[in-house]
């Protein structure tokens, strides 16, 4: 398959690379015609929720993503992270804006399965956004072993750094015992560093009741073209399972929201989801 085609790259990862940029999050080399397509189909239904006050899809995306931000910016600030594996990075703008930012202070590796690693590559590549700390790899999320696993990478990596572990729109498209295995192989993965810290997006049931949220996560699901799971009864149920895993400390919160002014779309958002700090 070529580079340039886009057919197996799922339909979210497309949406949410417009919506960043559409927020000033995100550079244009990384918009899609399917993107932008998808955007203004779903318009209609983000302009329902924003008069309504109640959670619209870009507002769950901005609530997560820049809360995920916010911890690793801080992680990077302090000095316990200078590595940085984004799994499934998707068109997540993070490795340029984050290399942008920070320089030399970071590595930064996005990966993905080998379709989409390759096509992310070469937008970065012809718009001349990847610097020389920051990589575009292969890599399958259920893998324990071989080439492409996750730990193959972290045993290429410096193993005097303190490295980070992000994942974002993953975890609820995978069945529990899938979501189990990928802790305990990101645990796993960080113990051989001096510090170790994994962030995630997560949804639990107790934030997701009601006719209407019920309802949208059934448009959700049609729209990801598969089940959205809801593994955990609770925060605290997904905090004892990340332990469980390996994991020393865990943190599975509402996103921070800063001065949104209530009723916006990110507060209305950030009700819908959790987002996870964890540390080995």
């Amino acid at each position: 398959m070529s580079t340039d085609d886009p057919a197996r790259i799922s339909p979210t990862a497309h949406y949410t690379g417009y919506t960043w940029y559409r927020h000033g999050l995100s550079h244009k080399a990384l918009v899609t015609p399917q993107g932008r397509a998808l955007y203004a189909a779903l318009r209609p239904f983000n302009a329902v929720s924003r008069r309504l006050g109640t959670p619209s899809l870009d507002g769950l995306l901005l609530a997560r993503h820049r809360a995920i931000d916010a911890w690793l910016e801080q992680a990077i600030e302090s000095g316990q992270v200078t590595q940085i594996i984004e799994i499934a990075a998707g068109l997540s703008p993070r490795g340029w804006d984050f290399t942008r930012r920070h320089g030399s202070r970071i590595e930064y590796v996005e990966a993905d399965l080998p379709a989409m690693a390759a096509y992310k590559l070469k937008r970065l590549q012809r718009a001349d956004l990847l610097g020389p700390r920051h990589r575009v790899v292969a890599l399958d999320a259920l893998a324990d072993s071989g080439a492409d696993s996750l730990a193959a990478l972290a045993t290429a990596l410096d193993r005097t750094q303190g490295t980070a572990i992000v994942t974002e729109g993953l975890l609820n498209y995978f069945p529990r015992k899938q979501v189990l295995g990928m802790w305990r192989r990101f645990a796993n993965s960080l113990q051989g560093f001096p510090h170790g810290l994994y962030l995630s997006d997560l949804h639990v049931a107790s934030d997701n009741r009601g006719l209407f949220i019920q309802a949208f996560l059934k448009l959700l699901s049609s729209f990801v073209r598969g089940a959205v799971h809801l593994h955990f009864s609770s925060a605290l149920e997904a905090r004892s399972e990340l332990q469980q895993m390996g994991f020393k400390s865990a943190e599975v919160v509402h996103p921070a929201i800063g001065d949104a002014p209530k009723g916006s779309p990110v507060r209305a958002g950030a009700r819908l989801v959790r987002v996870v700090r964890a540390g080995v």
